[in-house]
């Protein structure tokens, strides 16, 4: 109850709450948090602008399940902010983002850099708020801990008057956050089994977050007592091991079209975390809206979300985890009449995601660049990604083994690969981080390479550079053929750039050169930049700009 200032009072809750990383970029609006992180057990990682640290922060909460922490300034600085916290709201991420905040006494005048938070974020975080009483502070900060991971994980957003940080209050320490949990009732399980008994052609599909490994592990033994078959959501493919044979596939953009009629084919879906929202449902046509035209059973922590766009024949509020917990007292039926349909969905997977026959134009083949990497690196590499048309060559053809290596926006984010990479490292630095940008992504938060630098994180950055914003210029020709407008870049050397930030840099102009280039990156011991040059023609693995423009033309007569 010793009397301290609100920076020393708020920096010690994150220490009762477990907080051992903190990404910012300072600013004079909370000098006095920065001033109590001087003495704490906190690794404060300094980034290069708000919306890379945000970022930073939400990959820690993706890969901990515990909330990212994140410090910007006020103003311009949290806006700046919002690509990551709007990452947090739609990828169901815990985040909290604390903002520094003008004197108490100036609100409502426009004083410099002044904004509204809860204005501004509420509609974008699951709260937002302000501190005006230091003595407050433990209980707002432990209700946003709470908020952030419970139900639906999601960002917070508290703005702190910079006076108010450096009062003095008397006040106990709030007591470490639980988040709420929710369980599946044993009435719930009971009608589950009888609906997969009664099925005939079932899969799963699992999505969303509040999973752990320990989660997968049960959810993969539930799998092979039933023989089921099971897809992960649009980039959620370390929810169950692509190499266990009742993998099926993801379903996000470009997905395996022989999934998409096996998932619209089936008679029991069972849809785990996720929400089948629009990539994943392929534009909400998987699932028949309100009514899904199946037998669909749906589990999410988040009442809220069940019903709201597919009315299920059985809703299970409960997370992920302990709906797999419950899944263990599940009993098959005796004699199981779909182990055809998982063998069958598994050769098209394998079909599918095999880049050996993929052949582009061009001197730099990216299946096989996908191929090496598939030999080469270790089950637990974390792969890292923004948005873009390159990333399908990732989602595709990368077979993610483990939970906890993948990091990608399903919000659609461009620049978040770079910045989640450095974020990962810094958090698991003993293992092999990747991350895949374009060239247009890439220059989006491309500054924390230097982040990456400053504090020795030996990343890759794999830069797919096509010259174009591939994604829109594809969309573009199949809309607007033959009519090019804003969608053409010019841009640097990134090997070069890699290097004047004091990194180690690759060009690859051919497929020979990807791999001797990889290794003398992984030796350098540096952050690494790979500079891989396509032609613009590869815009996908299964077709070119020029086809797309041929057949829009041909369509238009």
């Amino acid at each position: 109850m010793n009397a301290r200032t609100g920076g020393q009072i708020l920096v010690d809750q994150l220490l009762v709450h477990g907080v051992r990383h903190a990404f910012c970029v300072p600013g004079e609006s909370y000098l006095a948090v920065l001033d109590a992180l001087h003495d704490a057990s906190i690794d404060v990682t300094v980034c290069r602008q708000e919306g890379g640290a945000a970022m930073m922060a939400e990959a820690h909460g993706k890969l901990t399940g515990r909330p990212g922490i994140c410090f910007v300034t006020r103003g311009p600085g949290v806006t700046n902010a919002s690509p990551g916290i709007h990452i947090a709201k739609q990828d169901s991420t815990p985040l909290i983002v604390f903002v520094g905040q003008i004197e108490r006494g100036m609100r409502e005048r426009e004083a410099f850099q002044e904004l509204d938070y809860r204005a501004v974020f509420g509609t974008m975080a699951k709260w937002a708020t302000e501190i005006d009483d230091a003595a407050r502070i433990p209980e707002i900060v432990a209700r946003a801990f709470r908020v952030a991971t419970s139900g639906r994980p999601g960002p917070v957003v508290i703005a702190l008057p910079e006076d108010m940080l450096v009062e003095t209050a008397a006040v106990a320490d709030a007591l470490p956050y639980e988040p709420v949990e929710t369980h599946p009732a044993l009435a719930q399980m009971a009608e589950l089994q009888k609906l997969l008994w009664a099925a005939k052609a079932p899969l799963a599909i699992l999505g969303g977050t509040r999973w752990s490994e320990k989660a997968v592990e049960r959810f993969v033994r539930f799998a092979e007592r039933f023989d089921l078959p099971v897809a992960v959501s649009f980039r959620r493919q370390m929810l169950f091991p692509a190499d266990h044979p009742n993998y099926i596939g993801d379903i996000g953009f470009g997905a395996n079209p022989a999934l998409v009629a096996r998932v619209k084919a089936a008679d029991t879906v069972l849809l785990v975390g996720g929400r089948l929202s629009e990539v994943p449902s392929q534009s909400y046509s998987l699932l028949g809206i309100p009514e899904p035209g199946c037998t669909l059973v749906h589990v999410h922590p988040d009442s809220g979300e069940l019903g709201r766009v597919y009315r299920p024949a059985l809703a299970i509020n409960a997370s992920p985890s302990a709906f797999s917990a419950a899944l263990e007292g599940l009993q098959p039926p005796k004699a199981i009449g779909w182990g055809g349909n998982r063998e069958e969905a598994r050769a098209a997977y394998l079909a599918w995601s095999d880049p050996a026959p993929v052949r582009t134009p061009g001197t730099l083949q990216m299946g096989a660049v996908m191929a090496y990497l598939e030999e080469k690196l270790p089950a637990d590499a974390i792969m890292c990604n923004g948005a873009g048309n390159y990333a399908i060559w990732l989602h595709r053809f990368h077979r993610f083994r483990r939970f906890g290596t993948q990091l990608a926006p399903t919000s659609g984010s461009m620049g978040y690969g770079v910045p989640a990479a450095v974020g990962a490292k810094r958090l698991h630095p003993e293992r092999t981080v990747v991350a895949f940008a374009g060239d247009g992504c890439f220059l989006m938060n491309g500054q924390e390479f230097a982040t990456a630098v400053q504090y020795d994180l030996p990343i890759v950055v794999i830069v797919v550079d096509n010259g174009i914003y591939g994604t829109i210029r594809m969309h573009q020709e199949r809309e607007y053929p033959g009519r090019v407008s804003g969608t053409m870049l010019k841009n640097p050397d990134f090997a070069a750039y890699a290097h004047a930030f004091g990194g180690h840099g690759e060009r690859v102009e051919r497929t020979e050169e990807f791999a001797p280039a990889f290794e003398r990156a992984l030796a350098s011991g540096k952050p690494a930049i790979i500079h891989c040059l396509i032609d613009p023609e590869v815009i996908t693995p299964a077709t070119t700009l020029s086809a797309i423009r041929e057949k829009a033309l041909k369509a238009k007569g």
